[in-house]
């Protein structure tokens, strides 16, 4: 497999129902105890942390419970997930206003740019842009894009000890799925499938493992 779809990934999502046991899940998995990365005010999740790399990393997101309820549905269609799985993954862009109309014109519609932020454990507040993560396109197989300007990158605090080794997908129409990659420029292995799937092959202490 080609490396260039590793070196454009800033990040892989993994959304569960409940995170501290999705977090001790995967330390009996992989091998690495994921960090705390923060809390998402107002959007009702909080996050932990794995490095995949110096600028990748991967994020197991799931509700917080120190957050009062919203009649708004959590991101990543977590509300809904009959179980953890890798839902989609974000790519590493710059100038997005201008990137997400390039590909508009092209009909693939990331949604609009927008802004969040959060504050990590020591304090640190991380700002970024990024398409809207709600806009799924190809079930979640094309990425959503972001761009973390100033801040420090996650990965940077994050639990070292995983490498990413590879990314791929499957997909009922693989075809279709490759044509709106080509109009973002991502190069991801798509092969047919039953049902969409993301799926990463991560290399650390207890060997590879692939997790979908």
């Amino acid at each position: 497999m080609s490396d260039s779809v590793l070196h454009r990934v800033d990040h892989l999502v993994y959304a569960t129902r409940d995170l501290p046991a999705t977090v001790a899940d995967m330390e009996r998995r992989l091998g690495v105890a994921a960090r705390p990365g923060g809390r998402h005010l107002g959007r009702g999740t909080h996050n932990a942390l794995i490095a995949l790399g110096p600028a990748s990393y991967l994020e197991m997101i799931g509700p917080d419970p120190a957050q009062a309820p919203s009649d708004a549905p959590r991101w990543f269609g977590i509300d809904e997930l009959t179980g953890p799985r890798l839902v989609t993954w974000a790519a590493k862009a710059t100038d997005l206003e201008r990137f997400a109309a390039k590909a508009a014109r092209r009909g693939v519609q990331l949604g609009p740019v927008g802004s969040g932020s959060r504050q990590r454990p020591d304090g640190v507040t991380l700002a970024w842009q990024f398409t809207d993560p709600t806009t799924v396109v190809a079930d979640g197989l094309v990425p959503f894009f972001i761009d973390w300007g100033a801040s420090p990158h996650p990965a940077e605090t994050a639990a070292p000890g995983l490498v990413l080794a590879g990314l791929r997908a499957e997909h009922p129409d693989p075809q279709r799925v490759r044509e709106a990659l080509s109009v973002v420029g991502v190069e991801l292995p798509i092969a047919p499938g039953p049902r969409p799937a993301l799926v990463g092959t991560l290399r650390g202490p207890l060997g590879e493992t692939e997790l979908r």
